[in-house]
């Protein structure tokens, strides 16, 4: 094998082929796939704390037994990103169990509790369609083998928390009444949060070593026009509004972007803009779920670990 350095590295993208151990990374592509990595490990980490915590206002066994298999996919997927995050040098047992709740890297919406099953498929139909775009994307365009090779099995899974998602949307807004007010109700927080998901607009993200490495194919702002254009027809072909419309031939929201939410009301005030650097002074704080959750899954390791 050649020695690494960027010039090999670059003709490597160049050609379209895959990068398949660190002895062909640089450290900057080395360093950027550990980061993107950690943050795919950490949301579908904290996916399955948020989705049981929903899960146990499951209507039925059966749909209890599909959020529980929901949420078995997201630990698993997690694995995938943390394992390989392992064979890079990096320790599972730390990232997992030995870390600051606020040094994880998800994305903020996780951080607002999901209180109810309509709140839960609401995000199965939102949450998981950001997941399928980032993920997607990844598994296309991606240049690194191990883990796009992993995403196989992903990207079928999240199509089935999807599907979830969506049969369950449909079904409660038939339903009519209080279940379809709560369900329009839980869409009229969550779509913004997920809007948010995809991170700065692209006019504010001047540069982007993912793209450079080939570690993602898509922009922000391309990923963003990606889940609207899924998002958006299906929330209007079940009756639920959203504030964003078609216009050409792309998504145009209806609010101010970024705008003042409360986490606690799970309230946007769409007439109350700010900047981009109080959207980011929100998510560094993180929600007001975050330690609870990351408690969920590190109290068992700190009670039970065997010590030498």
């Amino acid at each position: 094998m050649e020695p690494a350095n960027s010039g090999a590295l670059e003709a490597l993208l160049k050609r379209g082929e895959l990068v398949e151990s660190t002895s062909e990374m640089t450290p900057g592509y080395l360093r950027e796939l550990k980061h993107t990595l950690l943050v795919s490990g950490d949301t579908e980490l904290i996916s399955a704390p948020a989705y049981y915590l929903a899960a146990r206002k499951a209507p039925s066994v059966n749909a209890f037994m599909t959020g529980i298999a929901i949420i078995q996919d997201e630990l698993a997927h997690a694995h995938i990103a943390y394992h390989i995050l392992e064979e890079l040098g990096e320790s599972q047992e730390a990232l997992i169990f030995k870390r600051d709740p606020k040094a994880f890297r998800y994305p903020y919406a996780f951080d607002v509790p999901l209180e109810s099953w309509t709140e839960l498929v609401v995000a199965n139909a939102m949450y998981d369609q950001a997941g399928f775009c980032l993920l997607g994307d990844i598994h296309e365009h991606g240049s690194y083998g191990p883990w796009k090779r992993g995403l196989v099995k992903v990207m079928a899974e999240e199509n089935f928390h999807l599907r979830n998602g969506r049969n369950w949307s449909k079904r409660i807004s038939l339903a009519g009444g209080e279940a379809r007010e709560e369900l329009q109700r839980a869409v009229d927080w969550m779509f913004p949060l997920t809007v948010e998901w995809f991170g700065l607009p692209d006019d504010l993200k001047q540069h982007s070593a993912q793209l450079d490495y080939r570690l993602k194919g898509l922009t922000n702002d391309q990923l963003r026009q990606q889940w609207l254009s899924t998002v958006v027809p299906f929330m209007e072909s079940i009756g639920i509004q959203v504030p964003a419309h078609k216009e050409g031939e792309g998504y145009v929201l209806d609010y101010p972007f970024p705008c003042t939410f409360d986490a606690d009301e799970k309230r946007w005030h769409f007439k109350d803009p700010c900047s981009w650097d109080a959207v980011l002074k929100r998510w560094r704080a993180r929600g007001p779920r975050n330690a609870e959750m990351v408690a969920l899954f590190q109290e068992s390791f700190s009670k039970f670990q065997v010590r030498a």
